[in-house]
């Protein structure tokens, strides 16, 4: 097996009893809990995952951990067979972080931005080659941003802005495609767009797709199973899944206007599998749960 490529017998993500905790703040603030602890998921290669979640309740941490932008953790994250940065070097992740800065402070094509993702390992006094190139260009029509390519990176709407930075991801010819955050400051129009997006770069490319929100709607319209996290972890084999009673988990504001939307398999909390360690992965789709009067 060559170096850059993916070992197939591999789960593409693994991780095994994670635990990080950022460094204690300056001070002497006192001690810092956990960001993340005992995380234990494992992620098919092909698969979506939605994790889901409040803001301050590890994903972003989850996320960084796993594209290799944060090490120190404990336990075990394997990315492809490899180590987390090891992937990202070789460039078997595509990452599109929450915040996009720098890019819009200066005169970019779309087209220039999205050159950023292919030029990853090169030296910058090389010309990037002509399959790189071509690299750029199908990222660029993946995304429906042909027509965009020339014009300034600052120019876009929140949506247009979306799908460049998804772009950008892909013109590494990634494996895996992680996404923090994508539906922030994008109106209706622009989530569908984003769904029927990423339906389509998993069938057509068979990416694996990590994507986190703490919004339902984001995760349950084009994920094939969703994890929830808050600060330990929790998922379900389907959005369908999902109940109030682990939403209410992880939630505090009021969840009764989301439900009205998506299908639930009602349940009641003790009800499922090693009540009280909610963290430990269980699959809780109906048919785990078809006699507990849930919703059918």
């Amino acid at each position: 097996m060559s170096e850059t490529t993916p070992d197939h017998t591999e789960p593409a993500i693994e991780m095994r009893s994670v635990s990080f905790t950022y460094p204690r703040a300056p001070m002497g603030a006192g001690e810092r809990g956990p960001a993340i602890e005992d995380v234990s998921l494992v992620v098919e290669r092909g698969e979506r995952l939605g994790i889901l979640g409040p803001n301050g309740g590890g994903k972003s941490t989850l996320l960084k951990l796993i594209v290799g932008l944060l090490s120190g953790a404990s336990g075990e994250i394997r990315v492809l067979g490899r180590t987390a940065r090891e992937a990202s070097r070789l460039g078997l992740i595509g990452y599109v972080p929450q915040k996009v800065g720098a890019e819009l402070e200066f005169p970019l094509s779309v087209r220039q931005v999205v050159a950023m993702g292919a030029s990853a390992g090169l030296s910058p006094l090389r010309r990037m080659p002509k399959g790189r190139q071509a690299q750029v260009d199908r990222a660029i029509e993946l995304v429906g941003a042909h027509d965009l390519r020339d014009r300034a990176i600052g120019r876009l709407s929140g949506g247009q802005l979306q799908r460049v930075m998804i772009a950008r991801a892909l013109a590494c010819d990634p494996k895996i495609l992680v996404l923090d955050e994508p539906m922030v400051g994008i109106d209706i129009e622009g989530q569908r767009r984003f769904a029927d997006l990423i339906q389509r770069l998993s069938s057509e490319l068979g990416l694996t797709i990590v994507i986190v929100s703490h919004d339902l709607r984001t995760v349950a319209t084009g994920c094939d199973r969703v994890a929830c996290l808050h600060r330990s972890l929790h998922y379900h084999a389907a959005p369908g899944g999902l109940t109030p009673a682990v939403l209410a988990e992880v939630f505090t504001h009021d969840l009764e206007g989301v439900f009205g939307e998506v299908h639930i398999d009602a349940h009641r909390a003790e009800d499922c599998p090693d009540p009280g360690r909610h963290h430990k992965p269980h699959s809780c789709d109906g048919r785990d749960h078809a006699n507990d009067g849930g919703t059918p």
